[in-house]
């Protein structure tokens, strides 16, 4: 650990990403015993989501401190970190000394265009879940996939189930079922329709049309960072 007293564990917090996707693993993390949680970004103003709510960091990169576990949420701003060289280099340097590398949803895209998923198996959202390959990385469709010590989880909503695997392996499962019942998790969703295997073909045909031109343009960012890593 990080500290004699407490597990440090990082959330990287940007300009546009999805909220569920950090506040669901941090609503976790900040239950687990004897851990410390820090919301990083470049200096300390407020952070505005994709949906437009405003998120203070805790932290910056000049002074995070070492931490034993690294997450990276996704969202459309996720695009931009893909070419941010002070990003990349932030949490390639934080991930050297890191027991877990771990990401939710588009994160994961961020951490292979910093060349972290190299050989390994990772998740993410199901509509750019192919991108992964592009980077160097094993696309898994599962909602949690671990890979030595890179852990990631699919979109959004996976962010919990990615957080409680994440105490587990670090506590144990005892701790982290202590924390699953004390959030009352037991999703049960009123459609059956929540990813591309149980969605109808008519309703998964018409989010993929609305969904398309962001992930072309996902794409593209996919693609430069992947030319990047081979300079």
């Amino acid at each position: 650990m990080s500290d004699s007293a407490f597990t440090s564990i990082g959330l990287l917090l940007f300009p546009a990403l999805t909220q569920l996707d950090l506040t669901g693993p941090y609503e976790v993390f900040a239950r687990a015993p004897n851990t410390k949680v820090h919301l990083i970004w470049k200096d300390l103003q407020p952070v505005v989501s994709d949906r437009g709510m405003a998120i203070l960091p805790t932290t910056t990169f000049n002074t995070c401190p070492k931490l034993d576990v690294i997450c990276v949420p996704g969202g459309p701003g996720q695009i931009n970190l893909m070419e941010d060289e002070e990003v990349l280099s932030f949490i390639r340097h934080k991930s050297i000394a890191a027991r877990l590398v771990t990401s939710v949803c588009t994160g994961s895209l961020v951490l292979g265009a910093a060349g972290l998923l190299k050989g390994y198996k990772a998740t993410t959202h199901w509509a750019s879940l192919d991108q992964l390959a592009l980077l160097g990385a094993e696309p898994i469709n599962e909602r949690v996939v671990r890979d030595r010590n890179r852990i990631t989880g699919a979109g959004v909503t996976s962010g919990i189930d990615f957080a409680l695997n994440v105490v587990a392996e670090i506590y144990g499962s005892n701790v982290a079922q202590n924390i699953q019942l004390n959030l009352e998790y037991d999703p049960a969703p009123p459609f059956t329709c929540g990813s591309p295997q149980t969605a109808s073909a008519e309703l998964l045909k018409k989010v993929q049309e609305q969904l398309a031109p962001f992930i072309e343009k996902r794409r593209q960012a996919t693609v430069k960072a992947a030319a990047n890593l081979e300079k």
